[in-house]
């Protein structure tokens, strides 16, 4: 793991979780994500829901950096996050964390129920993992023109 991931993938994580947050905002699924933590508030939802996406995002920088190559790699592997963790988040962690079992959201019905949070998880990966790259190729691209920029000049 590089440190210098860390950055990129929180901010990342967070222009996806806030994007991702007004989503679910007009759904008015935050109350029940402030549930998770005991406050059924809409305010405390998103809070946690940013933590998470925080979260989310320094993971997403750990496992996928080496493979992204461009834009349309950081949407695709956004994409397969954003949606790996529709199937982790509101299908498995979340019901166990609000005391509802483990599986219980494994099944055809309530998954199509679930389905404009899928629709939700697919666009924060998609802005997660564009945003990574974007954050990623911008950062190195400063340091490759400031280490080119030092050895020209110590050569002067």
């Amino acid at each position: 793991m590089c440190v210098k991931n860390l950055k990129p993938g929180i901010y990342a994580g967070l222009a996806g979780g806030v994007v991702f947050g007004a989503i679910m905002a007009t759904m008015g699924m935050l109350p029940m994500i402030g549930m998770m933590v005991g406050v059924p508030s809409a305010a405390v939802g998103f809070l946690v829901h940013l933590v998470i996406s925080a979260l989310i995002g320094i993971s997403f920088g750990v496992i996928f950096d080496r493979f992204l190559h461009g834009a349309s790699g950081g949407m695709g592997y956004g994409l397969l996050y954003g949606g790996t963790w529709w199937v982790l988040g509101p299908l498995t962690l979340m019901p166990l964390f609000m005391g509802m079992g483990f599986g219980v959201n494994w099944n055809a019905a309530a998954a199509s129920q679930m389905l404009p949070s899928l629709y939700g998880h697919l666009v924060f990966g998609a802005i997660l993992g564009v945003s990574y790259w974007w954050l990623r190729s911008h950062s190195i691209g400063v340091q490759t023109v400031s280490t080119t920029q030092a050895h020209t000049t110590e050569g002067l």
